[in-house]
């Protein structure tokens, strides 16, 4: 049997309908956020997606604008970027990124 070669590359997560690339494995911040649909991470940045519009939202942990954030290539809704945080203490989350664990898949592990 015929040893594997070891996967080359960054550890990518991708869209879970078309695999289009969307983040960075060294872009998370944390894998300890809830989304819509169960488990989410945090991200500092994301690639090929577009964002709708801004709406106020209401989370477990503040007032916030939000985002949904769009795969650019299939627009599958992947999530949302926080845009405004109103509680001081959550301020970190603005400008970066929410990707459902339901939405996305592992490449190059």
């Amino acid at each position: 049997m015929e040893a594997q070669a070891p996967a080359v590359g960054p550890w990518l997560y991708r869209c879970f309908t078309c695999r289009n690339n969307v983040a960075l494995h060294d872009d998370v911040i944390s894998t300890d956020f809830r989304g819509y649909h169960g488990r989410a991470y945090l991200f500092y940045r994301a690639m090929n997606i577009t964002t709708g519009p801004n709406e106020d939202k209401q989370f477990v942990t503040g007032q916030y604008t939000v985002a949904d954030v769009f795969c650019n290539e299939c627009n599958e809704t992947l999530g949302w970027k926080y845009v405004h945080a109103s509680e001081e203490e959550q301020k970190y989350k603005e400008g970066k990124i929410i990707l459902e664990k339901a939405k996305i898949v592992k490449e190059n592990w």
